[in-house]
């Protein structure tokens, strides 16, 4: 007659027998995944880096260094979040009216690159 605690134990033996019937990998195909992954990776730095040379003027067609595309990139949203400012002002010195929810949005980008200044058009 067998005792539950023999019944659990063979369950465990039976458990860590099927696990190590799972091929493992050798150290070549650890390796070899690992570089897979890191080739992954800079794949799609590259593919990142490629999106913003087509979407920064200026970039396009030039030999890419990646500091010069991230300066380029943050002095452009610079300018494209002045250049909203600047509209909303112009349309409210007009008599236009721009929503609250719009005149005082500041995305992650804008308190990211610009953390010193007030909230635009604040009233």
């Amino acid at each position: 007659m067998s005792s539950p605690n023999n019944t659990s134990t063979s369950s465990r033996e039976n458990a860590a027998a099927g696990a190590d019937e799972k091929p493992r990998l050798t150290e070549e195909e650890k390796k070899q995944n690992h570089i897979a992954s890191e080739q992954k990776r800079r794949q799609a730095i590259r593919e990142g880096f490629d999106r913003l040379t087509e979407l920064v003027p200026g970039l396009e067609g030039q030999g890419r260094s990646e500091g010069l595309v991230l300066k380029r990139t943050v002095e452009y949203m610079r300018q494209q979040m002045q250049e909203r400012r600047a509209l909303i002002e112009r349309i409210e010195q007009s008599g236009g009216h721009v929503d609250d929810e719009l005149k005082n949005e500041r995305s992650q980008a804008e308190m990211l690159l610009l953390p010193s200044l007030p909230p635009p058009f604040a009233i």
